[in-house]
């Protein structure tokens, strides 16, 4: 089998960026191991030759899915507090925002994040694309307080706590949903806990 290539070219880019979207769907719909390369090949409306000249095999599609998946999970956060004057005052409303937009990005797909899930505890490789990409976010959120003057002791750490605990409640809400939970309430005391943990 010949190397794999990073294609250049717009419409190359294009069906590349159409197999990781089609597959990273029907794998999340059916289950990693419940589907072959040439399932992914039909689905994307490609044969299976041509799979192999962008990808070693359907788990590097998955894998690239996953990137997608999770940036697009996590990174609408850094885009609110990019766009805002952030003050200390401000805080409150702006994680607000923040866990709104975090709640609506994990209704994206509830197969999605269960396959996600199960396969993270299964493969290291999946499991370590959602530390880098917490990490990632952490150092984000970091860069951006402290460019708008906000000083605070230990920020990584207090902001990888912050994100465990706004990624909780979203779970909570989206997910586990029980009942006997007043979500509106347990916003609130999320919001209270993690700007507390930043002051």
């Amino acid at each position: 089998m010949s190397a794999t290539r990073i294609p250049t070219q717009k419409r190359s880019i294009e069906k590349r960026n159409k197999i990781i979207e089609k597959g990273f769907e029907l794998i999340c719909e059916k289950g990693y191991h419940n589907i072959s390369t040439p399932d992914i090949a039909e689905v994307s409306g490609v044969s299976t030759g041509i799979i192999y000249q962008y990808f070693t095999d359907k788990k590097e599609i998955f894998l690239e899915g996953i990137r997608n998946y999770s940036n697009k999970i996590m990174f609408p956060m850094v885009d609110i507090l990019d766009k805002e004057n952030i003050k200390i005052d401000n805080l409150e409303k702006l994680f607000k925002k923040m866990i709104r937009a975090f709640v609506k990005n994990h209704t994206i797909s509830k197969k999605a994040h269960e396959e996600l899930m199960a396969m993270s505890h299964q493969d290291n490789e999946v499991a370590n694309i959602f530390k880098e990409t917490e990490f990632e976010l952490t150092n984000k959120i970091v860069l951006i307080l402290d460019s708008n003057d906000i000083k605070i002791k230990n920020p990584a750490e207090k902001i990888h706590i912050a994100i465990g605990i706004i990624e909780n409640f979203c779970h909570e809400v989206v997910y586990h949903k029980h009942h006997k939970i007043d979500y509106e309430i347990m916003e609130k005391e999320v919001i209270k806990i993690v700007v507390n943990l930043l002051k």
